[in-house]
């Protein structure tokens, strides 16, 4: 066996992706990624053999290493390669704006490139999230427009999503079972062999319009689930009684499974991929339905949590007779969750953003991001915590696990603690003085 199989894109998805492919015999992979001031360095670091991913990221330094020293990965800026490849992978962002709708430049001026490059009998897998109907009615009329050729005979296209997980990349692709649908039978059982190479789990094959449902249905699912949580611990709070209780006694019965609330929902795929959903649903789909409601609210509820612990700021503050205006407060956490360096749609931001417009000083913490959109950003937590008038705690790192309130107290200089992962005690706090308050509890 002998395949040369190209990865366009090296993020979250394309480098653990490419990383396990180049370890079976056989398989050569060239990752493509544009030299961009952003992510261009990632280039030199891979071909070096390094993980350009930070944060607990279970095996995929060494995975890097090892195949880049086997000389079956390379990484390069050139989309020429694509000419000679057997098997090209989609792998790029596809964000949406403001509006929710799709931004999909990168993924047509990529499946542009591709089609010129293309020759006769390759297998294309697009691997990005998008909205239903994107595979068949952008990426299938581009690549035939740009090469001449037929997707489903003169080549084979589907789509097939991964199910990555910062902090768990590579378990997740081999061990998650795999969705795979392309635009004809042939297609899939390509695309369906392809995976086989690296995948321990069972592969379902369909159509690549359920394929891509499958995967916004997938987040927008979690998304609710999340929400859902959330609306539990504001209820809770007005109760005056402990929403991580409720939520554990309720999930005692059996098929129940309540998520668990926090300061807000990040990352590249929730917050946007309901959007995904409706959006091709409303483009591509046949007639009029109901209005979807209970996705589009829980968008809502998760965007509120940002403002929900801004409020809890000026509320504690409040209480230790402080206004946020000239106060400098900590955030503790940049990324969206804990042990990585993935910032994408962070919760932290908005929050910060807000606090800022209130008029108080940010210092912002984060042991795994070492920069971010221009912020001044320090690794040191006492010196973040040091005269400080407000922790707010966004992301539940490990670092933040054994904070001690008496190690603390005679750094800030205001005593007060916001908690949006539930990490500490507040009667452990309160004993030493703290104004504390946690998404969820009285």
């Amino acid at each position: 066996m002998s395949i040369n199989l190209v990865v366009v894109g090296m993020g979250y998805v394309g480098i653990p992706c490419a990383a396990l492919f180049a370890a079976v015999d056989g398989i050569n992979v060239i990752g493509v990624q544009r030299r961009s001031k952003r992510s261009g360095w990632k280039i030199d670091y891979i071909n070096k053999g390094m993980c350009p991913i930070g944060g607990k990221e279970p095996g995929l330094a060494e995975q890097i290493r090892t195949v880049v020293q086997k000389k079956s990965l390379t990484v390069t800026d050139d989309i020429s390669v694509c000419k000679d490849a057997d098997t090209i992978l989609i792998d790029v962002q596809t964000p949406v704006n403001e509006n929710n709708v799709p931004e999909y430049e990168s993924l047509i001026s990529v499946s542009e490139f591709i089609g010129k490059y293309l020759k006769k009998g390759v297998l294309v897998v697009l691997e990005s999230t998008v909205a239903p109907g994107t595979t068949k009615n952008i990426v299938k009329p581009i690549l035939e427009k740009n090469s001449g050729l037929i997707a489903g005979s003169d080549f084979y296209l589907a789509y097939s999503y991964e199910r990555v997980r910062p902090g768990r990349l590579l378990r997740n692709i081999v061990h998650l079972p795999r969705i795979v649908g392309g635009v004809n039978d042939i297609s899939s059982q390509k695309t369906a062999e392809l995976y086989k190479h690296i995948v321990k789990s069972e592969i379902h094959v369909t159509d690549c319009l359920t394929a891509e449902t499958t995967k916004c249905v997938e987040n927008a699912y979690r998304d609710s689930n999340i929400a859902f949580a959330n609306e539990v611990a504001l209820l809770c709070e007005r109760l005056k009684i402990n929403a991580y209780e409720v939520i554990k006694l309720t999930n005692s019965l059996p098929n129940v499974d309540v998520h668990i609330p926090g300061a807000g929902v990040g990352g590249h795929c929730l917050p946007k991929d309901t959007w995904l959903l409706l959006y091709g649903v409303e483009k591509y789909g046949t007639s009029k339905t109901k209005k979807v409601q209970i996705m589009t609210a829980a968008r809502e509820i998760n965007n509120y949590m940002p403002v929900h612990m801004a409020n809890f700021v000026e509320e504690a503050l409040s209480e230790a007779k402080r206004k946020v205006e000239g106060s400098r407060i900590t955030i503790m956490g940049l990324s969206y969750l804990e042990n990585t360096d993935d910032t994408r749609n962070t919760p932290s931001l908005p929050l910060i953003n807000i606090l800022q417009s209130k008029g108080a000083e940010i210092i912002v913490h984060d042991p795994h991001v070492k920069k971010f959109e221009g912020m001044m950003l320090t690794d040191n937590l006492d010196e973040a915590i040091e005269g400080s008038d407000a922790l707010v705690l966004v992301t539940k790192h490990d670092d933040y696990l054994s904070l001690k309130p008496e190690n603390i107290k005679n750094l800030m200089r205001t005593l007060v603690v916001v908690d949006g992962r539930n990490v500490f005690d507040p009667s452990l706090f309160a004993e030493h003085g703290f104004v504390i308050k946690t998404v969820g509890k009285a």
